[in-house]
């Protein structure tokens, strides 16, 4: 099933609330969340205490809990992972090259209760999968180099999704491919073509005035592929 998880890395940072609840009634699946050391990555964005701020708004209009997806572009990763699963996050994604121990830091983050996955930049080797696929619940891949919102979509990114594509399916196991970056209603259906299921979209949603025709656009393209 598809995931279209907003990143309101581009949202209204003075009135946060209201767009995770707007975006949510507008269809929005997981709320994703950027988090930026400008350390690790050439930016400084939020922290635990704002998304223990927003999970109260993090929920459906028929009461059902929308997941807090954190993506960490953090250096290192083991002690702000524990802050955020205790601030409410429900999946906790981290670069392999930011932490030196990465099979412990996976087994940490599931050790407090939340799904863990690992990112992978764009020129970022996949090597690392061989050895932690087993601890994964969902990979993410940046079709953009992080750090800001509004960058365009690499094209090399497509055959990184199919490669992962196959290992996940190799291994017979229920783990996410998310993709972040560029992603917008006239190339969804092709990333999910390549092989994901997961998609966070920032300015493509929250830089629209219409949430919700946004959304619907994207999951019309996906409705689409799936009926063939």
């Amino acid at each position: 099933m598809f995931r279209i998880a907003p990143s309101i890395l581009s949202a209204d940072f003075a009135n946060l609330g209201r767009d995770v609840k707007a975006v949510i009634d507008a269809g929005a699946d997981w709320i994703h969340f950027d988090v930026m050391d400008n350390h690790y990555v050439p930016n400084l964005s939020i922290g635990p205490a704002v998304a223990a701020a927003i999970k109260p708004y993090c929920v459906s209009s028929d009461g059902a809990t929308v997941p807090l997806d954190v993506h960490l572009m953090v250096q290192p990763v083991d002690e702000i992972a524990v802050a955020f699963a205790k601030a409410g996050a429900d999946l906790i994604t981290f670069h392999p090259d930011a932490e030196r121990h990465v099979d412990r830091t996976l087994q940490l983050i599931r050790d407090q209760g939340c799904q863990a996955g690992l990112v992978f930049n764009p020129a970022m080797s996949l090597g690392v999968l061989e050895w932690a696929i087993d601890k994964v619940d969902i990979i993410l891949l940046m079709s953009v180099n992080p750090g800001f919102g509004g960058q365009s979509f690499i094209e090399s990114t497509y055959r990184k999704i199919e490669r992962v594509r196959q290992l996940i399916d190799s291994t017979g196991r229920d783990i996410r491919l998310e993709v972040d970056g560029g992603i917008k209603p006239d190339n969804i259906a092709r990333v999910a073509s390549a092989g994901a299921d997961t998609f966070v979209a920032g300015s493509a949603v929250f830089n629209e005035p219409n949430y919700k025709y946004v959304i619907e656009q994207m999951r019309g393209s996906l409705d689409q592929l799936a009926k063939g």
